[in-house]
């Protein structure tokens, strides 16, 4: 028999603490799992612990999205390309700022996280345009700089705060939210 001593599962904190790991990783990891935390029932330096932890996964994944799109954008053969890369790469930014407003953490954490992740997102768009200046500078043609330019804006990754900033609609307000009438449609034949 052993001697040692065995300790039990580590509870909520545990759960996150894997869960970041796990996520960071880009291992699968289900966000919806998660149990709620509240400050009030850890000590001070294991809440910080967890703080830190959150922030390295969220710092990690965000490095990983920025590397494959900087990758994706110089490997990127025109405008269509550079614009269907960038519409993916929110799609990744959809999923950490998610979890930065995840609901099973206290209201004052989510909103720290969630100006992080924005704040990174506002700061890689600029280090993006501000490439472009660089390569004007340097004797890239100004029109292919001024064309890829106008698609990082057209196509800006900063559209994934300001989408969930914005207020959800009811679709009975938005007319193109619903189905059309079921009355029949008129053709109309060309001769």
């Amino acid at each position: 028999m052993s001697t040692g001593t065995f300790w039990g599962h580590g509870g909520p904190y545990e759960t996150w603490v894997d869960f970041l790991r796990r996520w960071s990783a880009e291992e699968p990891a289900d966000p919806a799992a998660l149990p709620a935390l509240t400050r009030q029932d850890y000590e001070a330096e294991t809440w910080e612990r967890l703080v830190e932890h959150f922030a390295a996964a969220l710092d990690k994944r965000l490095q990983a999205w920025a590397d494959r799109l900087v990758r994706a954008m110089a490997a990127a053969d025109g405008e269509f390309t550079a614009g269907r890369e960038l519409a993916q790469a929110r799609t990744g930014l959809h999923t950490v700022r998610a979890l930065a407003d995840n609901p099973g953490l206290p209201a004052d954490l989510r909103e720290q996280f969630t100006d992080l992740v924005d704040r990174e997102i506002a700061e890689l768009q600029v280090q993006l345009e501000q490439h472009l200046d660089r390569m004007t500078q340097n004797g890239a043609d100004p029109r292919w700089t001024e064309q890829r330019r106008r698609t990082l804006r057209d196509n800006g990754l900063t559209a994934v705060s300001a989408q969930a900033a914005a207020p959800d609609t009811d679709s009975a307000q938005d007319p193109w939210a619903t189905s059309p009438p079921d009355r029949p449609r008129r053709r109309i034949v060309l001769d």
